[in-house]
């Protein structure tokens, strides 16, 4: 085995724990720090901790340079290519924050596992957009194993229980938020991806410019919705806690993603992140109480299958 593959594994698994915690943090929160709060110090919370990240890529990328005597971007290029992309980083910045506000609503109707679950949906949405707006192919076998993944979904959030007694509207409820959050970070990542690709900015940037816009919007905004005495809410060490909590498990989340993916390609990053919703259900089932049951993990199966051979036929 490689360096880089053993180095892939290990951001890999640390990457599973830390997105697999993300959802028990979240609903975890005491009942005084609203998702509104929440989402926008989470935002403001990542983005610091990827201010350290860009000024490392930075250097690390310079002492790259000289090593082969290439040119590379200053901190003048770099602010020029920023400036360059503001309206789709005030998009994707007004975007994300939406979503961080709709991840905290939709995980508490959904619960941890149901909800860890919804989103593995991202495969099927990077599909979708993939095909509409960069032109890539989708396959048969890929669009079967998608429905496949949905079946499983369903399965897991139903308990193959169809009867409408039996169903839980505010788990429905939440379901169908995740599934909208999912859509839409994919439409992002997928609008940013030509950024990408004219070197106008990396993914530890996006991450950085993406959070202190949503953070600076959520914040700015929040006192538009709710009274000025909610100011209190920073006074209780057990929030500024979980503030801090919350954003370090997220921010870290995407650096070990990131780093992951450094090591590994798309397709065998993916699949190694695949099995999140395993460590979600065993953290939620150990501190939350949420109850494991045989459906949740008949769907577990089918979706990670699923993602795994949804994965392989695109690298193919």
């Amino acid at each position: 085995m490689s360096n880089n593959i053993k180095k892939g594994l290990i951001f890999g698994i640390l990457g599973n724990i830390l997105v697999g915690f993300q959802p028990i943090v979240a609903n975890s929160r005491p009942e005084s720090i609203d998702a509104y709060i929440f989402a926008a110090m989470t935002c403001l919370v990542e983005a610091v901790i990827f201010i350290p990240l860009i000024l490392i890529e930075i250097k690390l990328n310079r002492l790259k340079a000289r090593k082969y005597n290439i040119i590379i971007n200053n901190h003048d290029s770099i602010l020029k290519n920023w400036k360059k992309n503001l309206k789709i980083f005030l998009f994707i910045g007004l975007l994300f924050g939406l979503n961080q506000l709709l991840f905290f609503i939709g995980y508490k109707l959904a619960g941890a596992i149901n909800g860890a679950l919804t989103q593995k949906t991202t495969v099927f949405f990077g599909l979708i957009f993939g095909y509409l707006i960069l032109k890539e192919k989708i396959t048969k076998v890929q669009i079967l194993f998608s429905i496949i993944l949905f079946v499983g979904l369903v399965i897991a959030i139903t308990q193959f229980s169809f009867n409408l007694e039996n169903i839980n509207l505010d788990v429905i409820l939440g379901v169908l938020t995740l599934l909208l959050i999912t859509c839409l970070w994919m439409l992002g990542h997928t609008i940013t991806k030509p950024v990408f690709t004219r070197n106008e900015a990396t993914p530890i940037q996006m991450v950085f410019i993406r959070n202190i816009l949503s953070g600076a919007i959520l914040f700015s905004t929040y006192f538009i919705f709710f009274p000025l005495e909610n100011v209190k809410v920073f006074l209780d060490p057990v929030n500024n806690f979980y503030f801090f909590a919350m954003g370090a498990v997220y921010g870290l989340g995407l650096f070990c993603w990131y780093k992951t993916l450094s090591y590994l390609d798309v397709s065998k990053a993916t699949i190694l992140l695949s099995p999140t919703p395993i460590f979600t259900a065993l953290f939620a089932t150990l501190l939350l109480g949420e109850i494991l049951t045989i459906f949740h993990i008949i769907g577990s199966i089918m979706i990670i299958i699923s993602i795994i051979l949804i994965m392989r036929l695109k690298e193919r």
